[in-house]
């Protein structure tokens, strides 16, 4: 009853949708671009309507009081990125704690426009051995999206190519904003 719901609300939205989901049961799903608060309830739509239950991290700060609870009601993980060690290790012990997991991540972490995405969600993937699968907002198109699935080699730049493909053409709400897709230089 809510999947069909979800899906109208999206179609009197506008939107279409592309359900390409991986086979296996644990995964990191990459959301981009993130250019909007509109992002997550769209996001949340979307997992509704194909029947997908994902986890997320979000800034610690916007899980405070009863938003908060309903924010871990669906599936959001605190994350206190001030605290710069060990969250790695510890969303990799989830995926090997948990017999389906998947894991929602928006690399670019803000809705501002950031010159580098942060890796978090590559080193995660590799770390707890599980894909990286790619899904999109594409509001210039109206599409939502889960599009590829891939095992990350441990060559990030490598599998940054593949990342860069599949983004290529698909527009945040807030293009200005859109930065692009790049990590960090290692020195």
């Amino acid at each position: 009853m809510l999947a069909a719901l979800s899906k109208f609300v999206l179609r009197i939205l506008g939107w279409t949708l592309e359900i390409n989901l991986p086979p296996q049961k644990k995964y990191v799903l990459v959301g981009a671009p993130h250019t909007s608060n509109w992002d997550l309830p769209l996001g949340l739509l979307y997992m509704s309507a194909v029947g997908l239950h994902f986890s997320w991290a979000g800034k610690h700060t916007i899980f405070k009081g009863p938003t908060g609870t309903i924010l871990r009601s669906i599936g959001g993980i605190p994350v206190d990125r001030r605290i710069r060690s060990g969250f790695i290790e510890q969303i990799s012990k989830l995926f090997d704690s948990h017999e389906t997991m998947i894991l929602a991540i928006t690399p670019e972490g803000t809705r501002s426009k950031a010159l580098y995405w942060k890796t978090g969600f590559y080193y995660i993937a590799l770390h707890a051995k599980v894909p990286i699968t790619l899904g999109y907002l594409d509001y210039k198109e109206k599409k939502l999206g889960v599009g590829y699935s891939f095992l990350p080699s441990g060559d990030i730049e490598k599998d940054m190519k593949i990342v860069r493909a599949f983004y290529k053409g698909k527009t945040g709400r807030h293009p200005e904003q859109q930065g692009e897709i790049a990590i960090l230089p290692k020195e």
